[in-house]
């Protein structure tokens, strides 16, 4: 029996990490759909669909907000709370989570642990990966717990008591960019546009959530080294462009129609396409009618959300930082440079060639999945199909409706599902998975092969 154990160790030691991640993800989705399967786990007490059950943890586990339908409405006390901690393990990672517990009772970290936490991170090296934790779940408990006191002055009055409990939910919700909400016949935030506590509390713990635990790291740090990685600066020069550049150009194209921003005063106008912009990226709250929205501005939102957050972030997406890479090799490429540089800092050639092959295949599975959306659901326009996708597959949550009518299908769900875990665990791994984690030998150097491109 002992000789058993100690292969299946050794076999297991031997697994890449990104596999790890995988089927870490892939278990707490499915243990997930059993739980929210039991008739306790419903308002009529009666038991979830398994489809729909999967639908619900796989959105939450991954971060995403999609439903099949209201969660304060079709799920229990008992439902919500498992939600709310699936959202939870999603949004840190379940291997974060169980390194933080292990390091907090004094466990050692091997080797394979600290990369394993590198990889559950995304960050760049694994010696520093368990200080690194650490630090992450202190702030990450400290900011949701911040983000609950201020959300609960706003729930109290209104909700009594269970405004504590709202706030808390909603907090964490917001805080790993989620996008589930209590608030009841899938409202989402429209109630409260004209409440700058709840939206700039909401749209706060997104951005934060969003920046990655990197970037966190950087920030605290930099009071004492003085300086900032340019996986930092870039992380913030983009973000500070979408957020501006998406709030202005939702509310110059969305102020005169009538179904959307035309109806709201105009500070109100103002809160609603700065809190868009800010949760297209990640989250999935919403705070008007998207189906009523223009079709560029639709468009436009599936690029942001397309773009996602940073890496090491609670969202998803191809990443910001990835987005900026492409750029900055891009220029260099035009500007007929030999290495690519940036702020006088070169960016290593794999860098790049990972940040083209993330765009590459999330692009083919997006395209793939709108179009098999579109055949299986003719009556969907292809917009509203290709915006559904790209929401499902950046984990953002906002929807134009389409989760939850009644002509989408077991198919579309299942598509759908693959893609928000797809948009979850990066397109990058679950490639890697796919293939078993098999690496062929790099040492052989072969002669060059010319291609003429462009």
């Amino acid at each position: 029996m002992s000789r058993i154990l100690f292969l299946l160790q050794k076999k297991a030691s031997q697994i890449s990490p990104p596999i790890v991640v995988f089927f870490s993800f892939f278990l707490v989705i499915l243990f997930g759909a059993l739980l929210l399967t039991l008739p306790a786990c419903s308002e009529t007490r009666e038991s979830t669909s398994f489809l729909d059950a999967l639908y619900t943890s796989a959105s939450a586990t991954c971060v995403t907000g999609l439903v099949v339908f209201d969660t304060a409405d079709h799920f229990s006390t008992l439902g919500e709370v498992i939600i709310l901690m699936l959202i939870q393990i999603g949004g840190l990672g379940i291997i974060t989570l169980m390194t933080f517990f292990m390091a907090i009772m004094g466990r050692k970290s091997g080797l394979k642990t600290m990369v394993l936490a590198q990889e559950s991170l995304n960050t760049f090296d694994w010696q520093d990966s368990i200080r690194l934790i650490r630090g992450v779940v202190g702030v990450v408990f400290g900011v949701e717990l911040t983000g609950a006191v201020l959300l609960s002055l706003a729930f109290v009055p209104q909700y009594g008591w269970k405004g504590l409990y709202f706030g808390v939910f909603h907090s964490i919700s917001s805080f790993c960019n989620a996008g589930f909400d209590l608030l009841g016949s899938l409202k989402s935030l429209s109630d409260y546009n004209g409440n700058p506590l709840v939206i700039y509390t909401v749209a706060g713990l997104i951005m934060i959530g969003g920046l990655g635990f990197i970037v966190w790291w950087d920030v605290w740090n930099y009071p004492r080294v003085r300086k900032l990685q340019v996986h930092t600066k870039v992380v913030f020069m983009i973000s500070i462009v979408l957020w501006v550049g998406g709030a202005l150009f939702i509310y110059f194209i969305e102020r005169q129609n009538v179904n959307t921003l035309g109806a709201m005063p105009s500070k109100e106008q103002v809160n609603a396409a700065i809190f868009l912009s800010v949760s297209a990226r990640t989250a999935g709250y919403a705070t008007f009618n998207l189906a009523a929205m223009n079709d560029v501005t639709k468009v436009f939102l599936s690029l942001l959300m397309f773009i996602g957050a940073a890496s090491g972030s609670t969202g998803g997406g191809i990443k910001v930082n990835t987005l900026g890479v492409m750029i900055i090799a891009i220029l260099s490429v035009i500007r007929s440079q030999e290495q690519i540089i940036f702020q006088k800092r070169r960016i290593s050639s794999s860098t790049a060639f990972k940040a083209f092959t993330i765009f590459s295949l999330s692009a083919t599975w997006l395209f793939t999945a709108t179009l098999l959306i579109s055949l299986i659901n003719p009556e969907f326009r292809l917009i509203n199909s290709l915006f559904e996708s790209t929401s499902a597959f950046g984990t953002v949550g906002l929807s134009i409706g389409m989760s939850t009518s009644t002509d989408y299908g077991p198919m579309s769900k299942i598509i759908h599902i693959l893609t928000m875990f797809i948009g979850r665990v990066g397109p990058m791994t679950f490639a890697i998975t796919l293939t078993l984690g098999k690496r062929k030998n790099n040492d052989i150097i072969y002669p060059e092969g010319k291609i003429v491109v462009g």
